[in-house]
């Protein structure tokens, strides 16, 4: 049974979970440098920093995942040292991760089965997650395969699996990012009920305004090291951004005036089957992108974004050539290089694998985007100083990071990967430039270099299409916003009406018009 009785607190109590100096080496680097962080039962304590700042390693030493080099931790003031995740579960740490773990074909109440631990029976469990679900106001059908449900509902099985070992400390990493904005607002009263309890949450994010409104205590590190504790709600985001880089975040800024020219990307009443069985259907989906102008997608995760990139690039085709129309010639039948020879360029969301090849040094990465335009190969040879050079030109431009000139895709950071693809597709100077997921799990730094680099190129006069889940991100960057939700894309709304609250509706699948929705967000 979980247990939903406030904590006793007493002021000469050690904190539940303290570090002590903690550090971790891989070799000679210092992943974490000597950090200390005390959490205290009834608290939300933020854990913030940049991408490769240190907080995967400190999380992951908490949860028993990894072994401190140095340094130990405490657990009531008791010395704790942990053979696995499972002694961490064991003792009341529980955590949430960014991607799920689950299976898409059983059901939830199986997935949720694989991840406990013990021996209660099965028929138990499916009785104990319906009323932990529905205490926490999670509610999941315990019979439902996982393929059937939203993001949202996969979240919640995260959740609720977490909750049903009554954990006394719950680690939670980006665990908005594939929520719509009630879903989220939905987690926060959870997180805040679960802090009245008493238990203690340590919260993980870039998105300092929801860091600002719902922790209590954030700690901060850069380099690996502690850099900051600070009260959140007493910070700006601005200022919290501070000093997780260590200086002044660019402002992004977009042009006092952007000239708005001729069609550059239509769409024209694209349906397409899945590839996948699990897949989602694109069902009659048109728009037209002009230059000089960046249309935005929201949505959650799962409602048919992968299909219409696929279709959008060219790793899916069309029997009907005029369902996708780049630069004035039909396209829906030609292939990803045919499209990029058109001056199209194109950001997939999954950085390794789908975006770059990992064990591949960057600027083999640059000539698998780059060969089919440029100077790239010559005569039927590839051009190494001309592969190189895109390489170096990346790396100035976006502030790449990286420890020699041409190191291999998998050892960078997410967020200097992915400013390295962007980077890679915008210095070809492309005439449409489709971008799923720009800033992804990347700190308001990288952030911050990427949104800036999309304006520019509107600015330029390409036609920009950027796919997000983060509508702060959208709402900086776009000048219209459409919804996706089954498969089907919504009509365009000029950003400046777009509200969080009309856009939630939509994202959420209200089965009004467009139109009517946002009426219906405003009365």
């Amino acid at each position: 049974m979980l247990d939903t009785t406030p904590a006793a607190l007493h002021t000469d109590a050690p904190p539940l979970l303290q570090t002590v100096g903690l550090t971790k080496r891989y070799g000679s680097f210092l992943a974490n440098d000597f950090i200390d962080i005390e959490i205290w039962p009834q608290q939300i304590h933020a854990l913030l920093g940049e991408n490769g700042a240190g907080k995967s390693t400190l999380v992951k030493a908490i949860y028993g995942l990894i072994q401190p080099s140095e340094g130990e931790m405490r657990w009531h003031g008791e010395k704790m040292v942990l053979s696995g995740p499972s002694e961490a579960r064991a003792r009341g740490i529980g955590m949430v991760f960014q991607h799920f773990s689950l299976f898409d074909n059983l059901t939830v109440a199986e997935n949720v089965a694989l991840g406990l631990d013990g021996r209660e029976s099965f028929k138990d469990i499916a009785a104990r997650l319906e009323q932990v679900s529905s205490l926490y106001g999670l509610p999941l059908d315990p019979k439902r395969e996982v393929w059937q449900l939203s993001v949202g509902e996969r979240q919640r099985i995260e959740i609720v699996r977490a909750l049903m070992q009554n954990p006394k400390f719950l680690i939670l990493d980006e665990p908005t990012a594939v929520l719509t904005p009630q879903e989220a607002d939905q987690l926060f009263i959870v997180l805040n009920r679960l802090k009245d309890e008493g238990r203690a949450i340590l919260y993980i994010s870039h998105k300092l305004e929801e860091v600002k409104r719902l922790c209590d205590t954030a700690t901060i590190l850069r380099g690996g090291k502690k850099v900051a504790t600070c009260n959140p709600k007493a910070e700006t985001a601005a200022s919290l951004a501070r000093m997780m880089v260590g200086g002044e975040i660019k402002e992004v800024k977009a042009a006092a005036s952007r000239q708005i020219t001729v069609p550059r990307l239509v769409v024209n009443d694209l349906c397409l089957e899945p590839d996948d069985p699990h897949g989602v259907r694109l069902q009659h989906i048109s728009f037209e992108l002009r230059g000089g102008e960046i249309l935005g997608i929201a949505g959650v995760a799962g409602n048919g974004q992968d299909e219409l990139f696929a279709a959008l690039s060219g790793e899916r085709l069309s029997q009907d050539p005029g369902t996708v129309v780049i630069e004035g010639i039909a396209a829906g039948h030609l292939s990803i290089t045919r499209r990029r020879r058109l001056g199209a360029a194109f950001v997939p969301e999954e950085r390794l694998g789908h975006g770059t090849a990992p064990r591949m040094r960057l600027s083999e990465n640059a000539l698998l985007t780059g060969h089919a335009a440029g100077n790239m190969v010559q005569h039927g040879f590839v051009n190494t100083a001309a592969t190189l050079k895109t390489v170096d030109r990346a790396t100035e431009a976006f502030d790449v990071r990286k420890a020699k000139r041409d190191p291999e895709a998998a050892s960078l950071s997410g967020g200097n990967l992915q400013k390295f693809i962007v980077g890679r597709e915008i210095l070809r100077n492309p005439a449409v430039l489709v971008v799923s997921q720009p800033t992804w799990g990347v700190d308001a730094g990288a952030a911050a270099v990427i949104r800036q680099a999309l304006l520019d190129l509107a600015t330029a006069g390409a036609a920009v299409l950027v796919t997000s889940q983060d509508l702060d991100e959208l709402s900086e960057i776009t000048d219209r916003i459409a919804v996706m939700f089954h498969g089907k894309l919504s009509d365009p709304l000029p950003t400046a009406e777009a509200s969080r609250e009309k856009l939630g509706l939509l994202m959420g699948g209200s089965s009004l018009d467009p139109k009517e929705a946002v009426r219906a967000a405003g009365a």
